[in-house]
């Protein structure tokens, strides 16, 4: 089990390590080969991490994920859980890249 500040260390400085590129994100259907479980609330004030979803891959700003469809180009394979008492990354997808960002 990874823990969320990892989990998003893990995403930027991958992002930023190789190139100036978005954390490319790749969801998977098995919890056993995903990096973290994520929970999706409605709620800023509950999330671990704020995310902005991006179209681009070039973008680099933390918060940024940009999905990708295959499992070799991801920094990071996630899992989505029905329930926030199962998860390692709570996270609120807004719609403002302004507001991405992690916190603790």
């Amino acid at each position: 089990m990874i823990r969320p500040i990892w989990l998003c260390t893990l995403l930027f400085l991958g992002a930023t390590a190789t190139q100036v590129i978005a954390a490319p994100i790749y969801i998977t259907n098995y919890p056993s080969e995903a990096n973290a479980k994520v929970f999706v609330t409605q709620y800023k004030s509950e999330a671990n991490c704020i995310v902005y979803e991006t179209p681009y891959q070039s973008e680099n700003d933390p918060g940024v994920w940009f999905f990708t469809k295959y499992k070799s180009n991801a920094r990071a394979r996630i899992y989505y859980t029905q329930y926030k008492s199962e998860a390692d990354l709570v996270v609120y997808f807004t719609k403002y890249k302004s507001e991405a960002r992690c916190r603790y």
